[in-house]
Formats: C-alpha cells, structure tokens, sequence
C-alpha cells in the first residue's frame, strides 16, 4: 500500500483544531478546512499534477475524518477540490487557491444574508431562546438590532461543554439582556419566549436537523408550548449524502467531557454515554433559514437538489478505492 503524501503542518493543525473543538461551529470549520487546503496548495512542491491532486486528496481526508457530523467541512473539502483546473502543477495551484478564496469569500457573504432573512422573522421586544453557540443564529440577532429592533434572550447553558457561555458572552457584547439557565429549565422559560432560534451542524434531505444534542428535546417542548421553532443553517449545512438516503452520523465524544475518572470511580461500573448530537424531526421545525431564503422543512430537498444534484461525491477518496 502506498504511504499517504507529506502534509502541510496547516493541515495537521487544522485538523487536530477541529477534532479538538478549539475550531468549532459549522462556518467557522468550514472555513478552516478551505485555509488549510489553500495552505496545502501553496506550499507543496509536487513535481507533477497527478502528485499534485493525491496531496489534496490526503490533505481533505486528514481534514474529513474530524467532525463526522459536521457536514459543513466535507462541503467544504467538495467545493475547493470541485474547482481544480489545469494540467500543471501550477495551474493546479492556481486553481485551487482561488477556488478557496473564492468559497471563504462566498461564505462570509452568505452569513450576512442568512441574518437578513432570519432577522425578518424576529418583532421588536421578542424573548428569543438559544441552544449551544452557532454564528448563524447570532447574525439573525446582529441584523434584527441593526434594523433597530430590541430583543432580549434565555441562553441555555449546553452541557457538557457549556457552549451556551460563548452565546451569552457574545450577546451581552452586543448589549442585548441574557437570562441565562441551566438545561434542564428550558420548558419552564418557554412560557417568557417568543420564538426559539438554534443552528445545525446538518441537515437532511427530509428536513431533519441535526444540532448539538438537547435540540431535539428542546423542540418538542417548544411545540408543546406554542413558541416557533426556527433553525439557522446556511446552504454549506444541507447534507447531499442524505439524497441518496445515507444517514447522518451522530458524533459520540470521549465521557470525560460528562465526568472526571475521580467522580466516575466513585459511581461504581456505570456505562457513560456523551453523543455530540441528536435528530430533529421535521414536524417540529417551523422554519429553515439559510442565506437563499426562508424554507418550510420539508421544501429543503429542493434547495439541495438544486446546489448539489443528484449524485454524491466524496472528490478527496484515493486513487482505486471506488
């Protein structure tokens, strides 16, 4: 078997970045997987194209196999390696930069427009309530207080990792009130909400949302108590895999993040379960806003059939693997 190529360090940093979650939130892992390639790119020093495309290749599957969930990064990795032209190395090279300049650039444009359309949504007054920490659900809020709209929040803490902290630190940068509450109290401040706004690390083709888990939950109590259900995902977030009927995988992280060895110990032999991520149903969603517009759930296989076709590409597997 043939070893792998040599990597740029950018790449093994970027990787262990995100696999860490010192990278984290769907836009921003996205857009560290096209710096990385764009790293890659710049700096290898294969002397043909063919050597050239198997660096990338090795460099998009160090990066892929990360975040299994966050489907935003295998997008990500489709988009650049989608844009390599030439049969040179450096018109390779070219290519590839600019193919990943220009997918950063239509990232940060796409967030804008997603909080446009999701401000749209929000009334002057509204209590939204927040789960974990996603950029996109924050340009919904930014956008909403640029058009001159007060707005206050209940920010769910997120266990284990205490996503929650970073939303309400950012909200309370940008001068909105925070109530924050741990997650178990959620159904009880429904009653004090108007609308509940959370983002997706996925979504399928059914409508489905994947998002840290608590979301799926949080939804059903949501329907329960009257208050809109609205996810914030941009279009890097729909899933093509799922077209084809593959299931999204649902990320299990190390039980430490749950409880330390000492505490364990002192449990006696109880098994610790800690998934990253749970499924949300789409009859529990009420919209999906993403920078092409506001859809209901079930229209998204629409969208995605439009951006990605019918057929699902995995550009980055090596040479003969089918």
């Amino acid at each position: 078997m043939a070893s792998e190529p040599a990597l740029h360090d950018a790449v093994s940093e970027t990787a262990a970045a995100i696999a860490s979650m010192e990278i984290r939130g769907a836009s921003a892992i996205a857009d560290a997987a096209a710096a990385a390639l764009a790293a890659q790119a710049s700096a290898s020093e294969a002397t043909d194209p063919e050597s050239f495309r198997a660096e990338l290749r090795a460099a998009c599957r160090t990066l892929h196999d990360t975040r299994p969930t966050a489907v935003s990064l295998p997008n990500a990795l489709r988009y650049v390696l989608q844009g390599l032209e030439g049969d040179t190395v450096e018109a390779l090279r070219r290519s590839t930069l600019e193919s990943a300049e220009a997918f950063r650039a239509n990232l940060d444009r796409a967030q804008d427009r997603l909080g446009r359309v999701g401000a749209n949504r929000l009334r002057d007054g509204d209590v939204v309530m927040t789960h974990c920490h996603s950029t996109d659900v924050l340009a919904c809020i930014e956008a909403a207080l640029d058009q001159g709209k007060s707005l206050s929040a209940v920010v769910k803490e997120t266990r284990p990792r205490n996503q929650g902290h970073l939303t309400a630190r950012r909200l309370r940068d940008l001068d909105v009130p925070v109530t924050l509450i741990v997650d178990n109290a959620a159904h009880r401040f429904l009653a004090e909400v108007d609308h509940v706004l959370v983002g997706a690390d996925a979504v399928a083709a059914d409508g489905s949302v994947i998002n840290k888990i608590g979301t799926s939950g949080l939804a059903v109590s949501a329907r329960d108590r009257g208050v809109p259900f609205m996810v914030a995902a941009q279009t890097i977030k729909l899933d093509p895999a799922t077209l084809e009927g593959h299931t999204v995988p649902i990320e299990l992280r190390d039980e430490s993040e749950v409880v330390d060895e000492a505490t364990r110990a002192g449990l006696g032999g109880v098994e610790v379960a800690n998934p990253a991520f749970d499924v949300t149903p789409p009859r529990h969603v009420d919209a999906i806003v993403t920078e092409a517009g506001q859809f209901p759930p079930e229209s998204v296989v629409t969208l995605m059939r439009e951006l990605f076709g019918r057929e699902v590409e995995a550009p980055w597997a090596a040479e003969g693997s089918g």
